[in-house]
């Protein structure tokens, strides 16, 4: 079995490759961006499965997946984040990924997964797909939308309106738009404030 892994991540690339070629029976080759993926996917002999990290350079969201999966007649092409939501994951595996991965998963589930994936079948957690979003029974949170929720979250990781942009999938002023609206709602006046009326309110 021949893997694909792209991450930008130097050290995330040399710990998957350790966690898949130790499993036994599976080779690896290794990209640092979109860009270098699609290279060695004209250029090597065909891959059973591409694995791509949703937040390096060169991806715009799923236009990189989609774009790597449609390359020398079709590729099987897994989504892998420390980040992503389950949002994300669910328009991945729309548009036709053979998976979703979280990088927090251990390494067995994770070479178990590949497997799965390799052999043509779809996959992602559902531990993950099925788990709540956000708390329940709070009443900061009730009076949340789910985007503004997701806005919290994102600033109380210390995440700027760019970066909430890019792992949410959505363009920078849609988040100023939701900051906006997210302020209004719990009384704020900056992100400071924001992180601070979340964390005293148990959201973080």
């Amino acid at each position: 079995m021949r893997v694909l892994i792209a991450d930008d991540h130097e050290l995330m690339r040399d710990a998957l490759v350790l966690f898949l070629e130790n499993a036994g029976g599976i080779y690896t080759s290794t990209a640092g961006s979109v860009d270098e993926a699609c290279a060695r996917i004209e250029k090597d002999e065909p891959y059973d499965l591409v694995m791509l990290d949703f937040n390096m350079p060169g991806m715009n969201g799923l236009a990189g997946l989609t774009r790597t999966m449609n390359l020398a007649g079709g590729q099987r092409v897994a989504l892998i984040s420390g980040e992503a939501t389950r949002d994300i994951a669910e328009q991945a595996l729309g548009v036709g990924a053979a998976g979703f991965i979280p990088k927090s998963m251990p390494a067995k589930s994770m070479v178990n997964a590949v497997r799965f994936m390799a052999s043509g079948e779809q996959y992602a957690p559902v531990d993950f797909m099925t788990a709540s979003k956000f708390p329940s029974d709070n009443p900061l949170a009730d009076k949340l939308s789910r985007r503004e929720m997701q806005m919290l979250k994102g600033l109380t990781e210390g995440k700027t309106n760019k970066e909430i942009a890019r792992s949410l999938d959505i363009q920078e002023p849609t988040v100023k738009l939701h900051m906006k609206n997210l302020y209004r709602k719990i009384g704020a006046d900056n992100r400071t404030r924001a992180a601070l009326i979340a964390r005293e309110a148990g959201l973080c």
